[in-house]
C-alpha cells in the first residue's frame, strides 16, 4: 500500500496513511519539539545577559546553499521516479547525497571558524547553543543520508518507480523538512545573535 486509501469502517470510509509515513511524521514532530525547546531555551538564556556577539562562520552561507540545492535535486529525483526515468532518478539521488555530505563537512569546518574566534562548546552559552543547534541538525542530516542511501540502493534494484513511491516520498518529505529546519536555525541564530 503506497498511497493513502479509503478503508470502509461500517458505513463510513476512513482515510488511512501508510504506517511508515505515519511513524516518520511522528519522528518529525518529535524533532521539531526538540528544536523549539532549544530555541526557547536560547531566548531565555540570552535574556539573562552576558551574551557576546558572535560572528557566524562564513561557511554557514555555503552550507545553506548546499542544503537548498540538495532539496532541489531530491525533488527532481522524486519527479523522475514518478516518470520511471531511472537514470535521472539515480543521478539526482547521488547528487543529493553528495550535496548533503558537503553540508555536513561544511558544518564541521565551520566549527573550526568558531574555534578561531575563541568560541567553544564549553564556556559562554552563546557558543554552546551554536554547537548544539548545528551538531543536532548535522546528526539528523546524517540519518537522512543513510535513508537516502537505502532509497538509492532500492532504486538500483528497480524497487523505486512510479508504482512504488512510498520510500522516496518519505525520504523527500524528511529531506525538505531538514532543509527547512536548517533555514529556520540559520535565520533564528542570525536574528537572535
Amino acid at each position: 500500500m503506497d498511497k493513502a486509501a479509503d478503508i470502509p469502517v461500517g458505513n463510513v470510509r476512513v482515510r488511512s496513511m501508510h504506517p511508515k509515513k505515519f511513524a516518520m511524521w511522528l519522528f518529525i514532530i518529535t524533532v521539531t519539539m526538540i528544536f523549539v525547546s532549544l530555541s526557547s531555551a536560547y531566548i531565555v538564556k540570552r535574556a539573562e545577559g552576558n551574551w557576546p556577539l558572535i560572528e557566524f562562520p562564513s561557511l554557514f552561507n555555503v552550507t545553506t546553499v548546499l542544503i537548498v540545492l540538495s532539496s532541489v535535486t531530491m525533488q527532481l529525483a522524486y519527479i523522475f521516479a514518478k516518470k520511471n526515468n531511472l537514470f535521472w532518478l539515480r543521478l539526482n539521488l547521488i547528487l543529493s547525497g553528495l550535496l548533503a555530505s558537503g553540508f555536513v563537512i561544511g558544518q564541521y569546518l565551520s566549527w573550526s571558524q568558531l574555534v578561531s574566534q575563541d568560541v567553544y562548546f564549553v564556556g559562554n552559552p552563546a557558543g554552546s547553543f551554536i554547537y548544539v543547534f548545528t551538531g543536532l541538525h548535522a546528526l539528523h542530516l546524517i540519518g537522512g543520508v543513510v535513508f537516502l542511501a537505502i532509497v538509492l540502493v532500492n532504486a538500483f534494484r528497480y524497487k523505486v518507480h512510479s508504482k512504488s513511491l512510498a520510500q522516496i516520498e518519505m525520504c523527500l518529505t524528511y529531506w525538505h523538512y531538514l532543509g527547512g529546519l536548517w533555514l529556520y536555525l540559520y535565520l533564528f541564530l542570525i536574528l537572535n545573535n
